[in-house]
């Protein structure tokens, strides 16, 4: 199991009953009804570094889930985080050719440094069947959350036949 929670006590405290085998940490507020940006590490770093370590002690793998940022990054690594997963919904929703390279260098620079730290890389937010496959080529990405996009196609062609299709564009 990969429990996706916001830092907050109550969270915290499922996820050491439950005891996933994974715990993405990700920034929410009650009024949210999605994130549209990765968790503030930098700002946040001793409720982060807390979390991490209480579920890191209880065997649970903590990834945190924030924007490609290389400040964003250190700071995970030094809250104790193995993981991070780059939030990429800012290429996803690139409205323009030049915006969406522009998000996709700072994805791979992040990528790049994330590795450079030690940290294990995943990508996700916003990734579809359009525009995955440049995401699916930058090095050191070991991971991909596009949920919502392999869902919502199989609304038209089946689960089984969605997640053949998203697959062949990730093996391509």
């Amino acid at each position: 199991m990969n429990l996706e929670c916001a830092v907050t006590e109550e969270m915290i405290a499922l996820a050491l009953r439950t005891k996933p085998h994974d715990i993405c940490l990700v920034p929410e507020k009650r009024e949210e009804l999605t994130t549209e940006g990765g968790l503030d590490v930098v700002k946040y770093f001793e409720q982060v570094k807390r979390a991490t370590q209480r579920c890191s002690d209880a065997g649970i793998r903590v990834s945190l889930f924030i924007d490609a940022d290389e400040k964003q990054l250190d700071a995970a690594k030094k809250a104790g985080a193995p993981v991070v997963e780059i939030h990429t919904g800012k290429y996803g929703d690139a409205d323009s050719i030049p915006e969406r390279e522009a998000e996709l260098a700072r994805i791979h620079r992040a990528a790049l440094h994330a590795h450079e730290l030690g940290l294990q890389v995943n990508a996700g937010h916003g990734l579809n069947y359009h525009n995955v496959r440049p995401i699916v080529a930058i090095p050191h990405i070991e991971e991909l959350n596009i949920g919502h996009s392999v869902i919502s196609e199989a609304v038209f062609i089946g689960l089984e036949q969605a997640v053949k299709k998203m697959k062949a564009l990730l093996s391509a």
